[in-house]
């Protein structure tokens, strides 16, 4: 539960060198390049990395295309190849490699083999589509037993093959009836009709009209076949056509042993242009280059071995971060509380100068996951579930991974809520004690008003939590130094809350303890008191009083700061009975000797206590998050921080091993 002290790291170094030094940087994942300040006798150096990145762009241009082309045939033949989507366990010494002669001609022709056959496989589908379209359009011509070519004018009669609407049939055969010496034949094909029309050339004129208001469409056909021929020749065309296809995605799928070398060079590729556009951060003279850095405490002597281990024609040196600059924030937890980092970042990095609230709030949102889930069999879902993706993704700073975890967790908290309101998927076993209150009947007597006792265990919790939130505002500002700051605005007000939690249990009828009432009150009074009388110590004249009036009007907050945790107790309950009903109504089917109704009781209790897990699942993260980010973190969290990121750690497409370090 820590935040790394950084230390500034400041390089002079030959400019040849710069290219080896990164490099050694970057092996040890442990130095974040700063935009460095502007120096006397310095300039910006000047690096073209547009070369690069139209390399890099090429490359993972042709690796996407190579992996949505190998999981089309995998999904197009049931052919199940996992590998291809992973994410590589790489050495240091391969990845590194993968910028040499060999692996870079060997990938570049890959890339090379990739663009031609998509190139070919664009050139085929648009061949497809021309010649399915001509078929389609050959195939209504299908029953005129003639020629193509015989639709042909001779001296003194004129010839037309074409379609027409269906609905323009009866007035142009209507139409050509009326004409002398003219003819018009017309066979319904779907929505359309052919029409055959033969016209002495006196009578062009009106038979050409009488065309054109049906609009006639004319053959795209003149050749010496008949209708039934071109169609059946553009279907063996397109037959070939797709024969060519289909070789084509098996080209492209066999290509899969190629995923590999391709993810590494994209990867190396990336990596070679975060360095080259590192230059707009650097200063440079005509020889050397200059790099401020952050680096983390802990790896100073690491960082000086790699420096030193280069060249010997560097200077170098650690220095305190200056107060008025934030360093980066890197978080140094264990394997169970980095699963809630993301949680906490996805409303803000803590900075660098205060504590890391994870460990606190990991435990509170299991606690109150826990609590929301209330059930040991979705509970131990949850657990094993989550628990069995963590293990299958061995990349740890895998999103999908962190969150299976926070779910593993939680899902073991789940079962000891479950345990203690003796829940199993909304049943309760009879072997086992039920410890807390019925969530659906219990009810408590709160200062003579009926409530339910479990919402009133909800709202203790939430006291308990922002009494931990004060308290941490007190270590906060006792870590900086501030003793008195740390007991006016943090330990007075978390005393407050411990008298409020005591006067709660005491106006509680069934707790027995109504001497509570009278010691909790007194004790929230007085630090209420001092809070009043502490609030405005920092302001003048008549910003004394108004900040002490302000933290009495604080109590509204407070109060209602306290009312949102009796959301734990409104999903806790919707879950419980919906898992209670699908329960019931499934044990009964089940239990009822009708097969069929059994059957469905079979489903209901699968699908349902599924769908209602689900459910459960995502309004415990978005609700139990929110109480961390809005009631708990409001306390003290200050947040706005940036995350370290160390020269070269970001991997798109694989992950280096730690053994190659």
């Amino acid at each position: 539960m820590a935040v790394a002290e950084m230390k500034k790291f400041n390089l002079v170094a030959m400019s040849y060198d710069k290219d080896a030094l990164f490099d050694a940087m970057q092996r040890t994942g442990a130095v974040e390049v700063k935009m460095h300040g502007a120096a006397e006798h310095t300039v910006v150096p000047v690096s073209d990395a547009e070369e690069l990145r139209a390399r890099y762009s090429r490359a993972e241009e042709a690796l996407e295309k190579l992996l949505e082309g190998i999981s089309g045939y995998e999904r197009q033949n049931k052919v199940k190849n996992p590998s291809a989507s992973k994410k590589p366990e790489i050495s240091y010494s391969e990845f590194m490699s993968a910028g040499g002669r060999e692996a870079t001609t060997a990938a570049e022709e890959a890339i090379d083999r990739i663009g031609k056959l998509f190139a070919e496989r664009g050139r085929l589908l648009s061949e497809a589509e021309s010649v399915r379209k001509e078929r389609r359009e050959a195939e209504t011509y299908a029953g005129i037993d003639s020629l193509f070519s015989a639709f042909a004018d001779t001296a003194h009669t004129s010839a037309r093959l074409g379609k027409i609407p269906l609905s323009r049939r009866e007035k142009l055969e209507a139409g050509f009836a009326a004409l002398p010496l003219a003819v018009c034949e017309t066979k319904a094909v779907g929505d359309v009709c052919t029409a055959a029309a033969f016209f002495h050339k006196s009578a062009a004129a009106e038979a050409e009209a009488l065309l054109g208001e049906a609009e006639f469409e004319a053959c795209p056909f003149t050749e010496e076949i008949s209708g039934r021929e071109k169609a059946r020749f553009l279907l063996e065309k397109e037959r070939e056509i797709g024969r060519e296809i289909a070789a084509n995605e098996y080209a492209v799928y066999e290509m899969n042993a190629q995923v590999r070398l391709l993810k590494v060079y994209c990867d190396r590729l990336g990596y070679e242009l975060e360095k080259a556009e590192l230059s707009e951060k650097l200063r440079a003279t005509e020889r050397t280059f200059l790099l401020e850095a952050y680096v983390p405490a802990e790896a100073e002597e690491k960082v000086k071995e790699a420096v030193n281990g280069v060249t010997e024609a560097a200077y170098f040196e650690f220095s305190d971060p200056a107060p008025d600059e934030m360093p980066p924030t890197l978080l140094k937890n264990g394997r169970i509380v980095e699963n809630f980092e993301p949680i906490t970042n996805m409303y803000s990095p803590p900075n660098a100068r205060e504590f890391d609230p994870d460990l606190v709030m990991a435990l509170f949102y299991s606690v109150f996951m826990g609590f929301i889930i209330g059930d040991m069999g979705y509970g131990l879902i949850m657990f094993f579930a989550g628990g069995g993706i963590c293990l299958k993704i061995k990349d740890r700073k895998s999103g999908f991974r962190r969150l299976s975890g926070v779910f593993a967790i939680g899902g073991l908290f789940a079962v000891v809520w479950g345990a203690l309101f003796n829940s199993f998927f909304g049943l309760p076993l009879a072997f086992l004690p039920t410890v807390m209150p019925n969530p659906q009947e219990d009810m408590w007597t709160f200062a003579g008003v009926s409530v339910p006792a479990v919402l009133a265990i909800a709202l203790l919790m939430g006291v308990f939590q922002l009494l931990v939130g004060y308290f941490c505002r007190a270590v906060q500002e006792w870590r900086r130094g501030n003793f008195w700051d740390g007991v006016w605005d943090g330990l007075i007000w978390a005393m407050f809350s411990l008298g409020a939690g005591l006067a709660f249990v005491g106006l509680i009828e069934q707790s027995g303890l109504p001497v509570l009432t009278a010691a909790g009150g007194i004790l929230a009074g007085v630090s209420l008191l001092l809070a009043m009388l502490t609030a405005g110590r920092k302001e003048k004249f008549l910003g004394k009083f108004t900040k002490g009036f302000g933290a009495v009007y604080g109590i509204i907050n407070y109060a209602s700061d306290i009312l949102s945790y009796a959301r734990l107790y409104g999903l806790m309950l919707s879950g419980a009975v919906i898992a209670q009903i699908i329960s019931q109504y499934s044990v009964g089917f089940i239990a009822g000797g009708n097969p069929a109704l059994a059957a469905l009781g079979v489903l209901i209790l699968i699908v349902g206590h599924a769908f209602n897990l689900a459910m459960n699942l995502l309004g415990a993260y978005i609700h139990d998050s929110r109480l961390q980010y809005v009631e708990f973190y409001g306390k003290f969290f200050e947040g706005e921080g940036t995350l370290f990121a160390p020269l070269g750690a970001t991997h798109k497409y694989i992950q280096l091993s730690p053994a190659g370090f």
